[in-house]
């Protein structure tokens, strides 16, 4: 038969080896050996070309190999979902029983969680993804920076996450962890942020609490807001805060904090991760600076 029968009987260039048998391909791993024109994907699934499989080639070869009912979690469905996940496994949920191959993970599950069409490939929802994706993660810090980016990115909530927690506990140590200590932090930066705060005593109870000027309108929400001294603290990260239209914000955020009279402290994750002890004093200086003069007439009127 004509290859290009054969890629019309595949999906996208993936097809199993039985059907290239029922199409009168008798021995097609032949054709799979170095050198030749096909490559062979996983046990029993052949890539009709011998580059180098797309992400949807792959993903599609193996679900073919894993069989019906079959859907995407951990890593790969957190990338389907537009999170940054780490990891190159395919890993997938399955209702009966086969064998992974390399980087696939067949994961036996009663029942498959349902699954929504993304891109045209089924893919669990992100909080089972995240849980899932973080089971092979091994630093907090990556897995906080995967839970931060779901439920910032709204695709679920920390309740959502620590539900899937608790109904899958195999290997959700790290998420569980992450969710317990993250509390309130929305990043790995403001994690760090309260942790840097509490060591050079200058804590406070307003951490993402809404501030308003005496005529109501809200002002901002910064990270940290030190209400004895109207002193507000932004972690402004580009991972977990900056999106196409942020910038524009951030400048008029801070333009609304100018006029209110609050002084405010920007900070960059990366130099309160890598000079601490920089950021404290810089934080110590400011709080001065803001006790120096008259405090602004605003107030907290949510905190969340």
């Amino acid at each position: 038969m004509r290859i290009e029968h054969l890629r019309e009987r595949s999906d996208l260039g993936v097809i199993s080896a039985g059907t290239l048998k029922s199409l009168g391909v008798s021995n097609p791993w032949r054709r799979c050996v170095p050198g030749g024109p096909w490559q062979r994907m996983y046990p029993g699934v052949v890539l009709l070309h011998n580059g180098p499989p797309t992400s949807d080639q792959h993903l599609t070869a193996a679900l073919l190999r894993a069989g019906p009912g079959a859907a995407v979690t951990g890593a790969e469905a957190c990338r389907r979902h537009g999170l940054p996940a780490k990891g190159p496994e395919i890993h997938l949920l399955i209702p009966g029983t086969a064998k992974g191959s390399g980087q696939l993970i067949l994961e036996r599950a009663d029942p498959v969680p349902p699954a929504t069409d993304v891109g045209g490939f089924p893919v669990v929802a992100a909080a089972r993804a995240v849980v899932d994706a973080c089971r092979f993660l091994r630093t907090q810090d990556e897995a906080t920076a995967l839970v931060a980016a779901a439920v910032q990115r709204n695709h679920c909530t920390v309740a959502d996450l620590a539900a899937e927690a608790r109904t899958n506990r195999y290997g959700t140590n790290l998420v569980r962890s992450v969710l317990k200590d993250l509390g309130r932090a929305e990043s790995v930066a403001e994690r760090d942020a309260r942790r840097l705060s509490r060591k050079i005593r200058l804590t406070t109870q307003h951490w993402n609490a809404t501030i308003a000027g005496p005529d109501g309108l809200v002002i901002g929400r910064p990270d940290a807001w030190y209400d004895d001294v109207g002193l507000a603290w932004e972690i402004d990260s580009r991972a977990f805060h900056l999106g196409p239209r942020d910038y524009e914000r951030t400048l008029a955020r801070n333009a609304r904090y100018a006029a209110a009279g609050i002084l405010v402290l920007q900070t960059l994750p990366t130099r309160l991760r890598d000079h601490p002890q920089a950021v404290a004093r810089e934080l110590k200086a400011a709080h001065a600076a803001a006790a120096a003069r008259p405090r602004p007439p605003v107030h907290v009127v949510e905190v969340s």
